[in-house]
């Protein structure tokens, strides 16, 4: 097998999703109005096969593609399953509100594209690259938070759009200083260049960088376009923006930390350390006050990506960091998506005080509510609890015991908000009114329909695969450690 052959067989996942893509277009270009849920279905079985391929080459051993510009190893193998599923999901819960749209086929390829570039994210092993998966993951998801064209989401679009432009100049300015620092893109040769270079020089690299993948990654200070995007877009955008670009740019924070500036003087550790606590403090102190469930899940996935960043500040330092980090993403996005598809399955309920009595109604969905947010808050035997524990040892074997101590009393605090959106849910007696305009706890509120039981079925799968996956952690974890390619 040629080189050229052995790349393109490492790249079959990604291959298969840029493939939906066109085919997703040209057929909604095709297609009569009523039929466009068929390009629903082929994303759907793309991302299905995407992921068993992705499985099935995480059984090979560590490898690169194209001259080493993207490796496959366990970190891209563990995100392509991780962002391939959750992108599946998404399309799921798209599938019922955007049946009979208008542009229903490109909400599906522009989903498919965004997931395309968060693959990119997790497997670049080049500065170059790096740079072209950050816009092909940002430019989709501008049109997917304004794809409603109504106020809030141009005014979501447009904040979107604003903060991601200047911190992907930032981020471009960044790897120009350290191309020049290392004399080259590539990871390897940063690894080698970057020790002997001006500490000024790579230190300013640095720090412009982590502003472009803290923009990704929803962490301050590239945070604050997040909750306003979620609140304006669908909720099927919301609970993708909250998950997949988070996943691939995690990945790729974790690799850079890992390779081209592993035994660097740069402070990469002591930077990605008070990022950690920043995001963790601030979103939950942010969550407290808020009463709109997408905000609130918005300044949830801030504080939960303060959590992920721990095993990145000790990526190299210590050996718990990688499996840690692996299976955290893995858990916090199963949760997180259960928790968006119940809002999906409740479209009319925008505030707390909505769910109201929703266990009496629903009672399926208020288990897997539940079950999620008190998954979030990481509680046993839920996976997120398996993957807190992992980060906090990671965190306190890599030295940084104030952040795992910090990280703590952050899980504390976050159960206010999270008991705050639980206990309506099982109040005995509804309000007249959601308190927002909408019908509010209402019993016609919670009534099934047609087009929400896909949300339904996803929230009941995705809560019971994140339990699942909670008791099934110490295989799961066995396999999730492994040498990073190149």
């Amino acid at each position: 097998m040629t080189p050229m052959e052995r790349s393109l067989v490492e790249l079959i996942p990604e291959a298969l999703l840029a493939a939906g893509a066109v085919l997703g277009l040209l057929l909604g270009s095709w297609l009569p109005r009523r039929r466009q849920w068929l390009v629903g279905l082929v994303a759907c079985a793309v991302c299905g096969a995407g992921t068993v391929a992705a499985a099935v080459l995480a059984t090979g051993p560590p490898a690169t593609a194209f001259s080493g510009s993207f490796a496959a190893d366990p970190v891209t193998a563990t995100a392509r399953i991780v962002i391939l599923g959750s992108t599946l999901l998404v399309a799921l819960l798209g599938l019922g509100p955007l049946h009979g749209h208008p542009r229903q086929s490109e909400f599906f390829v522009l989903l498919q594209l965004a997931a395309l570039g968060a693959l990119m994210l997790a497997g670049a092993q080049d500065l170059l690259l790096l740079a072209a998966a950050y816009l092909l993951a940002s430019v989709p998801s501008y049109v997917l938070a304004g794809f409603r064209k109504d106020g809030p989401g141009t005014e979501a679009a447009l904040k979107y759009y604003v903060v991601g432009a200047l911190l992907g100049l930032l981020m471009l300015a960044g790897i120009t200083l350290l191309y020049a620092a290392g004399r080259g893109s590539a990871y390897p040769l940063l690894r080698t260049e970057l020790p002997g270079a001006p500490a000024g020089l790579t230190a300013a690299g640095t720090v412009l960088l982590l502003a472009g993948m803290a923009f990704k990654a929803a962490a301050v200070p590239g945070h604050y376009w997040l909750p306003d995007a979620v609140q304006g877009s669908t909720a099927p955008v919301g609970a993708f923006l909250t998950t997949v670009p988070k996943i691939g740019a995690l990945a790729a924070l974790y690799r850079l930390a890992a390779v081209p500036f592993a035994g660097t003087s740069a402070g990469w550790p002591e930077l990605v350390a008070v990022l950690s606590a920043a995001s963790m403090t601030l979103g939950n102190l942010a969550a407290f006050f808020q009463r709109d469930v997408r905000r609130l899940l918005a300044y949830s996935a801030i504080s939960q990506v303060g959590y992920l960043l721990m095993p990145v500040a000790v990526a190299g330092r210590d050996s718990l960091a990688q499996p840690a980090l692996l299976f955290y993403l893995a858990a916090y996005a199963l949760t997180n998506l259960g928790a968006f598809a119940v809002v999906c399955a409740l479209p009319a309920l925008r505030t707390l005080d909505g769910y109201r009595g929703l266990a009496r109604h629903r009672p399926g969905l208020a288990i897997s509510l539940t079950v999620c947010l008190l998954g979030l808050l990481g509680t046993p035997p839920t996976a997120v609890f398996l993957g807190k524990l992992e980060v906090f040892g990671a965190a306190l074997d890599g030295g940084l015991g104030w952040l795992m101590v910090l990280a703590a009393v952050n899980t504390l605090a976050s159960l206010f908000y999270y008991l705050r959106w639980i206990a309506p849910v099982f109040a005995v007696a509804p309000p007249s009114g959601g308190g927002d305009g909408t019908p509010g706890g209402r019993a016609g509120a919670f009534a099934p329909g047609e087009r929400t039981a896909p949300a339904a079925a996803v929230a009941g799968v995705a809560a019971t695969l994140s339990v699942l996956l909670g008791l099934a952690a110490g295989p799961v974890l066995a396999v999730l450690d492994g040498p990073l390619a190149g």
